[in-house]
């Protein structure tokens, strides 16, 4: 049993397909959304910018960039919870579409015979928005957080069309991250999976204070912490930190191996893809990819895994793409 492994070279430039290409516009976004005027700034060369250090202000962007680009109406996320960066989420399921288009001839499929599990979907329910939209597909989110599930049911309720294309879940062990969930004989195309990063809430805490340091630099003035940055628990840690939490991810997927096309998740520190391959080809992946994805000075990466053989993935192909 070989598999291969893959990556391609890091590009600074979003995805060709993201909707949110150069400078925001601040003028037709503050028509659609005109709380978003009120945290507008002076920038470079006398631009206007947003005030990115208050996360009222960042909510607002985000609001008014998934009504212009998605018709999102209605959405919205309570306080302490982590505001996802709309263009660099975007990025991850275009290079997801690449892959799935990858394997079916170039062509991406589309509509809802696809069906992608979002493995911490958390309150903002970013990715299924983002996938539904651009590509029609269906979704199935998941959670351990049933408060962010209840706000990801009111977005969904909001937008009357997203009522039959996301489902949402709630995985009733902090341990597990598949089982409880994929039922006997459910198939899904792809999953998604932003992890925790870090080890403990204390480790949080002091990146956090870093984060705030460097801000302040920036800006050459003290600036007053908002703890809407901080992220929920489940948001930023858990027990091994990102490689204890997708090494227990490629653990499981070996047990869905015939449930699930592409696996994938988004990999922050670098220095875990060498250990994340390995235990990805102990347990028989077919093929593993890499890609990277950079927006402005954020790196990061997408790992790809299939336990699926050529003839697998041609009968799947021919049962659900075609």
């Amino acid at each position: 049993m070989s598999s291969q492994s893959a990556s391609r070279k890091p590009t600074a430039a979003l995805h060709p397909r993201n909707r949110h290409q150069g400078r925001y516009d601040f003028k037709t976004l503050g028509k659609l959304r005109p709380e978003l005027l009120e945290y507008l700034i002076p920038g470079k060369k006398h631009n206007l910018t947003l005030d990115f250090t208050n996360p009222t202000a960042v909510k607002a962007l985000n609001r008014a960039l998934l009504q212009h680009h998605y018709g999102v109406q209605d959405w919205d996320i309570p306080p302490g919870y982590l505001c996802p960066p709309v263009p660099g989420r975007a990025d991850y399921v275009h290079a997801l579409a690449d892959l799935i288009g990858e394997s079916h001839d170039g062509q991406i499929p589309r509509g809802p015979t696809l069906q992608g599990l979002d493995i911490g979907t958390g309150a903002n329910l970013i990715y299924p928005l983002i996938g539904n939209r651009d590509y029609g597909w269906r979704f199935v989110g998941v959670d351990i957080d049933a408060p962010a599930l209840a706000n990801a049911r009111r977005i969904i309720d909001g937008n009357p069309s997203l009522a039959d294309q996301i489902e949402l879940r709630l995985q009733p062990d902090n341990d597990k991250l598949l089982h409880n969930i994929v039922g006997t004989g459910e198939r899904f195309d792809f999953t998604l999976c932003n992890p925790p990063f870090y080890p403990d809430a204390q480790t949080a805490r002091q990146a956090n204070k870093r984060k705030w340091r460097n801000l302040e630099e920036q800006h050459g003035k003290q600036l007053t912490p908002h703890q809407s940055f901080g992220g929920q628990a489940s948001e930023l840690y858990c027990s091994g930190g990102e490689i204890g939490f997708l090494g227990r991810l490629v653990k499981e997927s070996s047990e869905y191996a015939s449930s699930v096309f592409w696996f994938s998740s988004l990999v922050s520190k670098g220095a875990n893809l060498d250990e994340l391959q390995q235990q990805l080809r102990d347990l028989g992946a077919r093929d593993i990819r890499v890609v990277p994805m950079t927006q402005g000075l954020k790196h990061s990466r997408m790992l790809a895994w299939t336990f699926l053989d050529k003839k697998q993935r041609r009968a799947w192909r021919k049962a659900r793409w075609s």
